[in-house]
This record gives C-alpha cells, structure tokens and sequence, in this order.
C-alpha cells in the first residue's frame, strides 16, 4: 500500500477543545495491548505488538503521544502478553501529561470484554487497538460520536481487498441458470472496514456479559439487537494496521520518509 509520508497534520489541542460541542475535562482512552500478535512473528516473539519500533520510537508511544496531543488525559493499557516489557518501556520514559493505567488480562478476553476491568468509563470513551497508527483526530472523532447520539461509532476506512481467485458472475435465475455472464480475475472490491478504533458510551457496556471473552463484533451485534444506534465515523487519510506485515513495513517506511518531529505530536497552528 502506498501512502504519503507520516506526518499528523492535527490541530493543537486547545484549538480542538475550544469547539462549540463541549468535551468533558478528562478524556479517557483505553488501548488494548494484550495480543499476541500472531500475525507479525517472528518478531513478536519477543517483543509485545504495540512496541514495534517505527523509527526510534514504538508504535504504543507514538499513539500516546497524539492522544495527548488531543487532548486525552486519560489512558489505560489493557495488558497480557509480555506486559512487563510495556510496564518497563512506559516507565522509563516520562509521560507527563497523560494519567497512564493498567489493566491485566490473566486470560485472553476478546476485545471488548477487557472494558469489565476498567475503572472510571463513566463519559464518552475512546477504545483501540494498540496497533494502530493513523492521522485521525481522535478529539474530533469523539466529538462526532457525541453528536451523533450513537452508543457505539466504528472508525472506518475505505479499503480495497483483492480476492485471490477467479470470481464468476452467473445467471442464477431465469431462461438460463448456470450460464457464466462475465469473468473477473482477482477483483479488488471496495468495502468499508473498521480501523480498529472506537467511540462508546457507558450504556453500551450493559450489552457485555459478566464472564467469558467477548470481541467487538459481538458488542456491536448485540448493540444493534437491543436498538442501539451504531454509526460510523469514515475517514480518508493516514492509516497502518501494523498487524499487517505490509502495513508495518509501509509504517516504517513512512517514518523514513517523514520529519521525525512531527510524528506523534501536533503542528503548531497560529
């Protein structure tokens, strides 16, 4: 995939929180940093997801890095596998502006269920995935969570997902079923996939059971099930799901290509 270079491009905080839709004084994200990260081994193997280096930094510090910059005052690692490494990273750096928490997964619960151990979810939240590296103005997509009145809003990006075989059209009805119409060899289809990143409401957490792992598909599905409205909120610029190999390497080589200084934190805007 081919992206330009890693640069934010964020507004300054005090401009994002100076918006007529007032923001509650702290805000709070929850990052989930417990997988195993099957999908980048070897390295993870040694090394938890979230700490892949991009440039001299991990992935985790950079997304702590333009939370702050948002404005979050708040975050909790939710953390299982080799959580001692992200303990020790986080605290030999300074965080100064961010209220750092953790939360242990003694087992695997899914990508909701983890939100049963965490304290304080009494205002809009923000949860992610702790491998994700993007552009997007997290206040601004909390912002429009809140508008939109919904009890859960999907981050979502437009992707192109090619399928790896000949895709057949063919008349399924009428005169001539069976009858081939038209031929595609490994079709990319368009479609819209989450990002990884999600705005919720406390009234949402109601809808996850009191034991056992449960994911956020299964969240939003029960959402919808008991009326809920779920929306989505889609954005068009930067985004590395860096639990993808290519997506990692195009990361990395983003960093490369870009201004150091600027990943991670907020341009100055007069």
């Amino acid at each position: 995939m081919t992206e330009a270079a890693f640069d934010t491009g964020l507004p300054t905080a005090a401009r994002i929180t100076g918006a007529a839709e007032p923001m509650p004084a702290s805000m709070k994200a929850v990052i989930l940093a417990g997988g195993r990260g099957t999908r980048l081994a070897p390295y993870t193997s040694v090394l938890p997801k979230p700490l892949m280096p991009i440039g001299d930094r991990s992935i985790l510090e950079i997304v702590v890095a333009q939370l702050a910059g948002c404005g979050f005052t708040d975050v909790t690692f939710c953390v299982g596998y080799l959580s001692h490494l992200i303990r020790a990273v986080f605290d030999f750096r300074s965080h100064p502006d961010v209220d750092l928490t953790y939360v242990q997964e003694e087992a695997a619960l899914g990508t909701a269920a983890p939100l049963r151990l965490v304290d304080g979810l009494q205002d809009s939240f923000i949860l992610m995935n702790g491998d994700v590296l993007t552009t997007l103005d997290y206040a601004a997509f909390l912002r429009h969570h809140r508008a939109s009145g919904n009890a859960l809003t999907v981050a979502t990006r437009q992707r192109k997902i090619k399928i790896d075989y000949g895709v057949l059209y063919v008349d399924e009805h009428g005169d001539t079923p069976g009858r081939v119409r038209a031929w595609a060899e490994k079709p990319e289809v368009p479609s819209i996939v989450s990002m990884g990143i999600y705005a919720i409401e406390p009234r949402a957490l109601d809808q996850i059971p009191a034991e056992g792992d449960f994911d956020l598909p299964d969240l939003v599905r029960a959402l919808i099930g008991a009326g809920e409205p779920v929306g989505i909120y889609n954005y068009d610029g930067l985004w590395f799901d860096i639990g993808r190999q290519e997506d990692y390497q195009a990361a990395a080589a983003a960093w490369a290509e870009s201004d150091p200084t600027q990943i991670g934190q907020l341009r100055v805007v007069s």
